[in-house]
């Protein structure tokens, strides 16, 4: 499968007084897969897109469907796949899995490269636009 693979934890931190993760918290977990991406998949330090290229990475789209709980000390193992890769935007195609594989999220979020400076969207930069296509959704 093409795309970025990471597992985490369901922490007591993200979970609601039900036992079971607060929605909100599962959006903290998607930047966290973001970022992780940037670091480890694409190899370009997430914080230094940020701080020292000034770069900002926006969410501008975001639609999710939460598909069934995850509880306290569940694994989720996480998936990102890029679907599009514009001038200045990505597509991305997310998946959150608990045990035997069940669906607990699915998610396509549009993020756009824009400056610091003004917050205008800016191309995205020769080295990422060169890492992104090892993470292309498989359409064939």
């Amino acid at each position: 499968m093409s795309g970025f693979e990471r597992s985490e934890t369901v922490r007591f931190a993200h979970c609601d007084p039900a036992g079971i993760v607060f929605f909100p918290q599962y959006l903290v977990m998607l930047n966290t897969l973001v970022e992780d991406w940037f670091d480890r998949g694409l190899k370009i330090p997430y914080a230094e897109v940020i701080v020292g290229r000034r770069l900002g990475l926006p969410t501008v789209r975001l639609e999710v469907d939460f598909t069934a709980i995850s509880r306290l000390g569940d694994v989720l193992v996480q998936r990102l796949q890029v679907v599009h890769a514009g001038r200045s935007s990505l597509q991305l195609s997310v998946t959150f899995h608990g045990a035997g594989d069940e669906l607990r999220l699915r998610a396509r979020q549009v993020l756009v490269c824009t400056s610091l400076e003004d917050h205008r969207p800016r191309a995205w930069p020769d080295d990422l636009r060169a890492a992104i296509p090892a993470f292309m959704e498989n359409t064939a």
